[in-house]
């Protein structure tokens, strides 16, 4: 039977598409989203314990009320800002379906929404399946930044919403201070809806401080915050996030949650709930990735792939254009089939098509793992 695809301009994910070449090779896969280490032995008991509870009944569809609030007064010990775990938070099947759930609710047919890339690859499916408009804006210079002159520029009266993304996966880039009240300034007296992913929040290096949307009084009110414990505690396949926003934007939000995922498993979410007391476990992540990224790049001192800035994020950018012009995507292959070594084009990231010679690797990986890798890539 011949079907006529309903979305003709939704392909699969680049890392989808190597993911049998990473296999064939036995390359080490330094292209994933994921972390490589285990989660504590702690956090596993308490989903053991609560497993054995017998908690197998739908969780309700906003969340367990123990998660939210506790959520809650971790936003508020961190930013200051107080979002009611009965009516301002939700829980997620991780960001990836808070990002779009928000889409759908809050973005209708025709209107236009700003992301800036190089982006998350689940942004543009999300904004095009709900009918939306992408309006893309590239991050500028060698090292990438948002340039508000151009943001300003794409504001028009069919601007719904504008999705931000810091610390920003793929690139390392961070958001300060003067970029939160530059956005603050551009959307002022506009009815747009910011969307702030802050995924990467406990992982910022050299001193930054997380910028979060809760921070700024006038951005929160308009705001949606999607986040995601599986980075912060290295159970990115555990599929569990949250949303903060208003009470009136939340229960828009609610609304489509419930109809597409109606909850996420309640022994899980109960486990997350008792583990966020030990709050070392997500305070000591700057400093554990920031020697991640130092050590990484020790490894790597003496190779042509040269690093670009990275401020946040477990992802390190590098320019490959001593040792190659090939277009990137075609440099990843042959590093997987020639070094067994797989690496991520920038250009899976980008919509609009720009050729730069550039290639993220993740290194939230074991020291071993990314010794053999950096060995390899430094043989090129």
């Amino acid at each position: 039977m011949k079907i006529n695809s309903k979305f003709h301009n939704l392909e699969s994910s680049f890392l989808t598409k190597i993911n049998p070449l990473i296999s064939e090779f036995n390359a080490i896969n330094l292209a994933s989203g994921y972390t490589g280490f285990h989660c504590s032995p702690k956090l596993i008991e308490l989903v053991q314990k609560h497993l054995q509870e017998g908690l197998n009944r739908f969780a309700d569809s906003a969340g367990e009320i123990e998660l939210r609030t506790k959520v809650s007064q971790k936003i508020q010990a961190l930013y200051d800002k107080v979002y009611q775990p009965e009516t301002e938070i939700t829980i997620t099947a991780g960001a990836a379906q808070g990002i779009y759930t928000a889409i759908a609710a809050l973005v209708t047919e025709g209107d236009e929404v700003i992301i800036f890339e190089p982006a998350n690859e689940y942004y543009v499916p999300a904004i095009e399946m709900n009918g939306g408009q992408v309006r893309t804006v590239p991050m500028t210079g060698k090292e990438y930044s948002i340039d508000w002159e151009l943001v300003q520029q794409m504001i028009s009266n069919k601007t719904r919403m504008i999705i931000i993304n810091s610390p920003h996966a793929p690139t390392g880039w961070t958001m300060g201070e003067i970029d939160m009240l530059r956005l603050q300034k551009i959307i002022n007296g506009t009815k747009i809806i910011i969307l702030s992913e802050e995924t990467f929040e406990h992982m910022l290096f050299d001193g930054n401080l997380h910028q979060s949307i809760a921070c700024f009084p006038k951005l929160a009110e308009r705001s949606v915050i999607i986040s995601s414990f599986g980075e912060t505690y290295h159970v990115t396949g555990w599929q569990i996030g949250y949303c903060a926003a208003p009470e009136e934007i939340m229960r828009e939000f609610r609304q489509v949650h419930e109809a597409i995922i109606h909850s996420v498993n309640s022994p899980f979410q109960m486990a997350i709930a008792d583990f966020l007391e030990y709050k070392d476990e997500y305070k000591k992540l700057n400093a554990f990735y920031q020697k991640k990224r130092d050590d990484f790049l020790r490894m790597m001192h003496g190779s042509k792939l040269k690093p670009l800035k990275c401020s946040g994020t477990f992802f390190q950018l590098f320019d490959y254009s001593q040792l190659s012009e090939e277009k990137d995507r075609d440099f990843v292959i042959r590093l997987i089939k020639e070094h067994n070594v797989a690496t991520m084009p920038i250009s899976a990231f980008i919509k609009e098509r720009q050729q730069r010679h550039h290639i993220r690797i993740n290194f939230a990986k074991p020291d071993e793992e990314l010794e053999e890798a950096a060995k390899r890539l430094k043989g090129i």
